[in-house]
């Protein structure tokens, strides 16, 4: 686009204009930000199977790639074009669509195994990557797993287990019950005993699956049936135990590496504390509250126990941390983790690298006083969820466009799919996790802002609105969080972004002044600030002032929210009805698409106002609807063990 002697600022603005056309932007994909080069003399293996899929063992793949090392990818028949079975050098289907049929399925797995002659297994995480049975069934046939001892898996697996280990490691933990809960009343009395409020959580798993917070003894009985159920589900295991619930906690990890040869680090700490339903949203390392000798403290605990149970791999030891800096053991997690890549970030290791090594038999090659902290790093998980919706339902979809913001510095995106692929009900919604590096916190943030304002992503709601008002935020610029950050923050949900009045006033003023300048084609006007484009489908930012040519006003943001038609569409558009506001009060529809665990209710009943009336499974987690208000069932539109979709009619009533 030629200036025409035009100002820079005014260029800007004209060029973010041409863009809000949503043209497409060209990409130049960065490199990873770990600095870890591998030694071509340490011989690993040749050919590693990856037991999972998306974004995880596409970054398995390219360590792996990296090293020398072919890759086998396993995938459920609706993965088949997927990209991670695109960048692998082999590719087995392994079953159906549903997990237990495909990814969980040991058998299928282990006859890929033989097939391709692959002689390891990374796992990533989830699926198989903490199943003792797997990584047995793997040494018994030759096999390296990636990954800890079947000892330390079980061991660390089970949080009732662990905990006991923990004590004995002098590793500081949460008061509680460490036997497992077997009766809802048993709950009750325990809970008790302990004094509320207290956490219900599954014996086995993690990923915040099968957790539960009870304020009163009502609760814990629910607490009690649906983290029992939710358990089952995910792990196949429906123990429970209760602890203490530490109120405004956060939650801080240790990342740890350690080798069969006795030898184990701590990688400094991530915070982890911005979440929803105990499923992280936000991390950062380091974190903002702690202070070198917490987190040698906790640095130093966490490896006392990895050395307890003879820890060899990349693991986690998590944390809860309290106000004063009191930090809690809540539970190890004996593989890679979502959020490794800031970790990566500020050691410059290659964690995939490391446990390759580490599987292979190779001693550390770091001690302590090597591991450094330079830098910060920010990961925000991009999924495809409504935000608008207890901060994020899933929302399944074909990414109809998609493009990453890659092409910015210090900015790496860890993604599974590209423009095309399906977000299926079946597999968890994450689209990609988005990585940040600067050399403080404020340029790691401000690179995240602008990351967010350049993905492109349409065909599914997502929750980039959310993280970006995350990221804004004073409370979290500040470091003033905790894991009830979301619902102190927004009480009512997440509505979007809240304009305030005289921000509102600004704005209109804006476009007043801008409309004026259109009419009289005033071009000659000076226009400083600056301007930004957002195509990530919350519109288009400017950012200007408009000199006393036009109106005395100081700089400040001008946001656009625009819907944009095809010349047919538009035409059409004002023969279209206007669709009636339907009464929610009188009937029950799915607000996402999941299957039906259980139904409460049937014709003819009557129902008080908050009961439950129907229980929906999406993404592992279930969910309980119940009545807005005292009615009596007209009808009931679904049974247990049925699919349905976002909107879907459930139950009508009179």
């Amino acid at each position: 686009m030629a200036s025409h002697g035009l100002s820079p600022s005014l260029n800007r603005l004209l060029l973010a204009l041409k863009y809000a056309t949503f043209q497409p932007r060209c990409c130049a994909v960065h490199k990873a930000h770990y600095s870890t080069v591998y030694n071509g003399n340490e011989k690993t293996f040749d050919k590693i199977l990856i037991a999972n899929r998306g974004e995880i063992a596409c970054r398995v793949i390219k360590t792996c790639k990296k090293m020398g090392i072919q890759t086998v990818a396993v995938h459920s028949d609706v993965d088949s074009s997927a990209v991670h079975v695109k960048m692998a050098d082999e590719a087995v289907c392994v079953g159906p669509a549903p997990t237990s049929k495909s990814y969980l399925n040991m058998d299928a797995i282990m006859d890929a195994i033989r097939s391709t002659g692959a002689q390891a297994v990374h796992p990533g995480y989830g699926f198989l990557s903490e199943n003792k049975e797997f990584a047995k069934r793997l040494a018994a046939e030759g096999v390296t797993f990636i990954g800890p001892d079947t000892h330390a898996i079980q061991a660390m697996g089970d949080k009732i287990e662990s905990k006991l280990i923990a004590k004995a490691a002098k590793v500081n933990t949460i008061p509680g019950f460490d036997g497992v809960v077997k009766t809802a009343e048993e709950a009750v009395k325990i809970a008790q005993d302990i004094g509320y409020p207290v956490m219900i959580k599954a014996s086995a798993g993690g990923g915040g699956k099968g957790m539960r917070i009870a304020w009163n003894n009502e609760e814990t009985r629910e607490g009690f049936r649906f983290s029992s159920q939710e358990a089952a589900s995910s792990f196949g295991d429906d123990r429970l135990l209760i602890e203490k619930y530490i109120d405004n906690p956060r939650h801080i990890e240790i990342q740890v590496l350690a080798d069969k040869h006795g030898n184990a680090l701590w990688l400094n700490e991530r915070e982890c504390s911005i979440q929803r339903r105990n499923q992280k949203v936000v991390e950062e390392a380091p974190s903002t509250f702690l202070d070198p000798s917490t987190r040698r403290a906790m640095g130093e605990q966490a490896v006392q126990l990895a050395k307890a149970v003879q820890y060899s791999s990349a693991g986690t030891v998590e944390f809860l941390v309290d106000s004063k800096k009191n930090f809690y053991f809540l539970e190890m997690n004996t593989r890679l983790q979502v959020e490794h890549p800031i970790t990566e970030c500020i050691t410059g290791l290659d964690l995939v690298e490391q446990m390759i090594r580490v599987a292979k038999g190779y001693k550390l090659h770091h001690k302590q006083e090597d591991i450094p902290i330079n830098g910060w790093a920010i990961e925000s998980r991009v999924y495809a969820e409504d935000p608008y919706k207890s901060f994020g339902l899933p929302s399944i979809g074909r990414l109809s466009q998609y493009q990453e913001p890659v092409n910015l510095c210090n900015v790496r995106v860890d993604s599974g799919i590209q423009e095309g692929s399906d977000i299926s009900i079946y597999y968890d919604p994450m689209i990609s996790k988005l990585v940040t590096y600067g050399a403080t916190r404020a340029e790691a943030l401000s690179k995240m802002e602008d990351a967010l304002d350049n993905y492109v992503i349409r065909g599914v709601t997502h929750n980039i609105p959310l993280l970006r008002e995350i990221i804004t935020h004073p409370r979290f610029i500040s470091g003033d969080i905790s894991t009830n950050f979301l619902p102190e923050v927004y009480p009512d949900g997440f509505k979007g972004h809240q304009l305030e009045a005289s921000t509102r006033r600004e704005l209109l003023a804006s476009a007043a002044a801008l409309h004026v300048a259109s009419q009289l084609r005033i071009l000659k006007c000076a226009v400083v600030g600056d301007c930004r484009v957002n195509q990530s489908g919350t519109g288009v930012d400017l950012s200007l002032g408009v000199t006393d040519e036009l109106l005395s006003y100081p700089a400040f943001l001008l946001q656009f929210k625009v819907r944009v038609l095809s010349k047919l569409a538009a035409e059409l558009n004002s023969y279209m009805p206007e669709k009636v506001p339907e009464d929610t009060t009188s009937i029950l529809r799915s607000p996402m698409p999941g299957t039906v665990v259980a139904v409460s209710v049937k014709a003819g009943d009557t129902v008080a106002e908050g009961q439950e009336i129907c229980v929906i499974e999406a993404m592992k987690m279930q969910n309980s609807l119940t009545a807005v208000r005292q009615a009596k069932v007209k009808s009931v539109h679904c049974k247990a063990g049925e699919t349905v979709g976002e909107g879907d009619l459930l139950v009508e009533l009179e």
